[in-house]
């Protein structure tokens, strides 16, 4: 036998595992599926003319040639306990202080992963060769699935790298992804077997199949999320570990990160669930887990988890529902959003007609198209978005969407952002972002022009009388009476809530403005650390991204919008008009009638937008939170209730009127 044989098989080994570390650890693929499948086949080859040369985590051999006769038994060396999870950020909050108390008073960092939606399984690895693979069972005793880990994409059979562990065992969820799911459901209907409800019964049906070639039809894949038992494994932090699995080309979950606070990982948990359309596969919330893997020998475990970790979970409701249209919408920074109109369907309580499909390559990323069965989902505040298009159900050829390449309301040509997903109508003049612009800028969460709605908007671009803010304060009540719907005593009432909305001060007036990325958070953050605008303009790029919660993605577009010839003109056209331009110093010593009351508000009120409640509960010292749960202190409710009513009558959970609210934090009638 020819040692260039054994080179080439040796070569094209170690070709195929970079290449699956590329595609499934730092999901930037080198090469295409088929270039991958040759590498594969030539490889094949090979080994086929030369057997003595097959080895046990050679790629091609993840799947078994035989099913097995029965899953064997095996028990954990240490105990894969279940997470105890919460539906309330407060709850978080009690857990860490429950930790640093326990810890008496060390600093701790928390480490945020998304939780997956699939099967828990542990991996065991001998000298960097893959041995085991046994699911979580009932935690203590768990099902031996070797033979379909092995065909689980991007599990390296050997890890990469040398000087591995003589024993190590890693923790993770096997899943599917929701476009694997749909091959996967097309696949089965063609073959006239039972449909798969979603990823995750697809995947644990598949993991414990006793045929590995069926499992391996299945594309499941798996992300690390622990460490087991270990021998000659020395690590300090899970965050540590993290980044030594992943050199040795183990997936690990997207987006995690570590904070040395606990409100700041609650943050970033609200944050990642307005992503959740971005994600192809399912989770059902975040995990929040001590950073230090000796404070968590410290900590310990109950009987039924560990004390260091808890899911921070959302709720999350879906339905099956038709598209009836995709639309495009064009925002006030011009950004064109892809929306799709629906068969109505009741969802979480609400009757929901529409979804964003948010940018022109999730619809190609999901394929949705006119006429097609799909799932959506609403999770947490966010609003409906299309998780996946149930492809089995298409009974005849439906055309692709075809995204307008001009502006639908001014007809300029659409530009894609530089190394972004957004596609935009750069022309600021177009009718469209205007009108979007004014709706926002006199919204309740901005300048807060009551009467000043969509319709009245409308008319007033539509007849040349408004083109910028300051037009709004030019108007007469002459040019207002002669619109539709809008008689004298309107026309008054408007122009008096107009001049009103020139004392809103800085922090509503930046957040009025649309500037990008800029929305009321990061305008009150703004306006608290400058006081004024012409503070704020003198600021550089650098001490504006020194700001706790700007960083620098924010800071540059705050300060190109300040020093452009657009946004100074603006600026001064408003200073002229007598709009303030300076934020007020709120008192201290203020009373805080809510100081620790968990709150959560459900259903329309008729004195406050979902915003301003929100910021009213916080300022009086209490915590608005997104869900019901036995710590809630009551529910705040008003016209039009959701489900969240329903889960505090049946926690037995106070409810109070927007009356009764008013009261309790002192404010009279009238």
């Amino acid at each position: 036998m020819s040692e260039n044989v054994a080179e080439e098989i040796q070569r094209l080994r170690e070709l195929i595992r970079y290449h699956d570390y590329k595609y499934y650890v730092e999901a930037s693929p080198e090469i295409s599926d088929l270039e991958y499948d040759r590498l594969m086949q030539r490889l094949r080859e090979l080994e086929e003319a030369h057997p003595e040369l097959i080895t046990p985590d050679s790629p091609t051999q993840r799947v078994g040639e035989q099913p097995i006769e029965s899953l064997q038994q095996v028990p954990h060396r240490v105990p894969m306990l279940s997470i105890e999870n919460t539906y309330s950020a407060q709850e978080v909050r009690n857990f860490a202080q429950r930790v640093q108390k326990l810890l008496n008073g060390e600093p701790v960092e928390w480490v945020v992963e998304p939780k997956i939606d699939g099967v828990a399984v542990a991996i065991h690895y001998e000298n960097g060769r893959l041995v085991r693979g046994v699911t979580r069972g009932d935690g203590f005793v768990g099902d031996d699935v070797t033979h379909n880990i092995r065909t689980v994409r991007g599990v390296p059979l050997r890890l990469l790298g040398k000087g591995h562990p003589p024993m190590v065992e890693i923790r993770g969820e096997v899943y599917m992804t929701n476009s694997d799911l749909v091959k996967l459901n097309e696949e089965q209907k063609k073959r006239g077997e039972p449909l798969f409800a979603n990823p995750r019964n697809a995947t644990a049906g598949s993991i414990r199949l006793l045929d590995p070639r069926i499992c391996a039809q299945r594309r499941l894949r798996f992300i690390c999320h622990g460490l087991g038992y270990s021998e000659g494994f020395d690590v300090k932090t899970h965050m540590e570990f993290l980044e030594k699995v992943k050199g040795w080309g183990v997936p690990i979950p997207p987006g995690v990160a570590c904070f040395d606070d606990i409100e700041k990982a609650i943050a970033y948990c609200e944050e990642q669930i307005e992503h959740l359309h971005e994600l192809d596969f399912e989770i059902d919330g975040l995990v929040l887990k001590v950073n230090r893997f000796d404070q968590r020998e410290r900590l310990g475990a109950t009987a039924k988890s560990p004390r260091w970790v808890m899911a921070y979970k959302f709720e999350k409701y879906e339905a099956k529902t038709r598209v009836l249209q995709i639309r495009v919408q064009v925002g006030k920074t011009g950004i064109v959003t892809p929306v799709a109109d629906l068969e109505p369907v009741l969802l979480a309580g609400t009757v929901v007609a529409h979804a964003s499909l948010h940018n022109a390559d999730e619809i190609e990323r999901k394929d949705v198209r006119v006429g097609d069965v799909v799932v959506v989902e609403k999770a947490g505040k966010i609003i409906p978005h299309i998780v996946r298009v149930e492809k089995h159900e298409r009974t005849r050829p439906l055309p692709k969407f075809k995204f307008p390449t001009h502006c639908p309301e001014c007809n300029t040509p659409l530009v894609r952002d530089e190394g972004g997903v957004y596609i935009r109508c750069p022309n600021h003049e177009c009718p469209a972002q205007i009108k979007e612009r004014l709706r926002y800028y006199a919204s309740r969460d901005a300048m807060d022009i009551e009467g000043l709605g969509e319709k009245l908007i409308d008319q007033l671009v539509e007849k040349g009388l408004v083109r910028s803010y300051a037009d709004l304060y030019h108007l007469t009540k002459d040019q207002l009476v002669k619109l539709e719907r809008m008689g004298e005593k309107s026309a008054t009432k408007l122009l008096k809530n107009i001049e009103e909305s020139k004392n809103r001060g800085l922090a509503r007036l930046l957040a009025a403005l649309a500037i990008r990325h800029v929305g009321t958070k990061v305008a009150a953050i703004l306006a608290r650390h400058f006081r004024s605008m012409d503070r704020l303009r003198q600021a550089t790029v650098e001490e504006l991204s020194q700001i706790n919660e700007i960083g620098p993605i924010i800071a540059r577009s705050v300060y190109d919008f300040l020093h452009s010839e657009r946004g100074q003109h603006i600026i001064e056209e408003l200073r002229r008009c007598g709009v303030k331009m300076t934020e007020d110093v709120p008192e201290e010593s203020a009373p805080k009638p809510l100081a620790g009351k968990t709150i959560v508000v459900t259903g329309t009120l008729k004195n406050y937008s979902r915003q301003e409640i929100e910021e009213l509960i916080e300022r009086l010292g209490g915590h608005a939170a997104s869900s019901v749960s036995r710590n809630t202190d009551f529910v705040l409710v008003g016209e039009n209730p959701g489900s969240k009513l329903d889960k505090a009558r049946a926690l037995g959970v106070p409810t109070i009127t927007e009356e009764q609210f008013e009261a309790m934090i002192g404010k009279r009638p009238g």
